[in-house]
């Protein structure tokens, strides 16, 4: 097969402004562009150079790819994680504006070995060891590929796709990439940190995709859904605890070690408040600033406590947030109870107890939506209460959802001397690599 093409959608607002740097063709009326932009939403119109415009058509392409860029103003990035901000960004390729859910929908269409090229920049900084490179260039475009795949098959499928179960005490819900409907993909933390030229890649990056260019991880004879999180907290996650109720047999639970078997049972309560605890000899356990500092950018680097974390909530607090977040009337918050927690200790469902409700919610990232204004680290914790104090104090292990590699660990193994095989294959247990482009 030859490379793809891809769409991702970088932003979605009333109003956008953006600069076209080199000259750009707009489908919609075949008139050439260049420069400073603004483009505006209304009545699920395009209003753009003094005219009203459908969005089917509309979109700047470039009258020579290699040389031409557009950027983008005032980008979201890390949306309702604790890092939001906004930040201008720079992108190659195509540009479709869309007009859905009330408005403008910015994507940029472009080959997904550019794609990836940003990717690994923008997802780690580009001086990483060129083994983590080669590893994270081979799993990003496996997953992105397999989620082209995934939305293929939704879009054709009979099934209404399912992301959520409620009853009248319970729910479960997943978050996933099937809400995409005009676009493979999004730009930001929800599928994989996407940002264009902006993070602008070094050599060593580009070697890494070169090298690596059309290698896929396969399961099967099929292209492997390769999830990755910043840090696993020792002990990755099963696919199925976190998403859609679907084993996948390369995405299971290991100990972050070169001894990856598992050591302890932490669906247990009791293991699972020891190792959280605890402080374990593992790959993701690290405190060394030159790794840290490769492999997070800037504003990561602003979350020091990743592998071991601690937040505390008073009484009227949590109960505010947690009235908020699920729009339900719980009354002052009397406990958080783990139901079942996955291999690695995540909890996967966690009953609230309130003075007027009881409720169970779940799974991982419905929790930590609930428990934070933005995303609680993980839903790997304990719940500590203080002897006279009504204080919550969660302890808790992990960054993101521990699926897959773990990008401090990988890191580490990296600068080890381990080579991307070996890394893949740690984390990915018993998939193989195969080159389709």
């Amino acid at each position: 097969m030859q490379e793809p093409t891809i769409r991702v959608g970088i932003m979605y607002e009333k109003e956008i402004s953006f600069e076209l740097n080199g000259i750009y063709t707009l489908k919609q009326n075949g008139q050439a562009y260049s420069g400073k932009q603004v483009i505006k939403y209304q009545d699920n119109k395009i209003v753009f150079d003094g005219a009203v415009f459908d969005s089917e058509k509309f979109i700047f392409t470039p009258q020579n790819y290699k040389n031409s860029s557009f950027d983008l103003a005032d980008v979201t990035i890390g949306i309702k994680f604790h890092w939001e901000r906004k930040e201008n960004q720079s992108f190659k390729g195509s540009l479709h504006f869309l007009c859905e859910n009330d408005k403008l929908s910015a994507i940029n269409v472009l080959k997904l070995e550019d794609y990836l090229a940003s990717v690994i920049s923008s997802e780690m900084k580009a001086t990483s060891s060129m083994e983590l490179l080669k590893a994270h260039a081979i799993i990003s475009r496996s997953w992105l590929m397999a989620q082209v795949l995934k939305g293929e098959a939704i879009q054709f499928s009979e099934q209404t796709y399912q992301s959520t179960s409620e009853t009248s005490n319970e729910i479960i819900k997943w978050y996933d990439r099937e809400d995409h409907q005009n676009f493979n993909v999004c730009a930001d933390d929800h599928c994989q940190r996407y940002q264009g030229i902006t993070r602008q890649s070094n050599q060593a990056v580009l070697k890494a995709i070169e090298d690596t260019k059309g290698l896929v991880l396969v399961s099967d004879g099929a292209i492997c859904d390769a999830r990755f999180s910043k840090c696993c907290g020792g002990v990755s996650e099963t696919f199925e605890n976190v998403w859609e109720p679907k084993p996948h047999k390369y995405l299971q639970a290991i100990t972050d070690s070169s001894n990856s078997a598992l050591k302890y049972d932490l669906k247990n309560e009791a293991e699972a408040s020891n190792w959280i605890k605890n402080s374990p000899d593992v790959f993701c356990n690290t405190n060394d600033k030159t790794i840290l500092s490769q492999v997070l950018n800037d504003y990561d680097m602003e979350t020091p406590d990743f592998f071991r974390w601690k937040i505390r909530y008073t009484q009227d607090e949590l109960s505010e947030l947690v009235n908020r977040k699920t729009g339900k009337n719980f009354g002052k918050i009397i406990d958080l109870i783990p139901i079942e927690r996955g291999l690695s200790g995540r909890i996967i469902k966690l009953k609230i107890i309130g003075e007027k409700l009881s409720f169970t919610i779940g799974k991982e990232l419905e929790i930590r939506k609930v428990l934070s204004e933005s995303h609680l680290y993980s839903s790997n914790f304990i719940l500590v209460r203080e002897n006279d104090s009504t204080d919550f104090i969660l302890k808790g292990a992990g960054w993101g959802h521990g699926v897959g590699l773990c990008q401090i660990g990988a890191a580490v193994m990296g600068a080890n001397g381990y080579s991307h095989k070996e890394i893949l294959l740690h984390y990915f247990k018993g998939a193989s690599l195969e080159k389709r482009y």
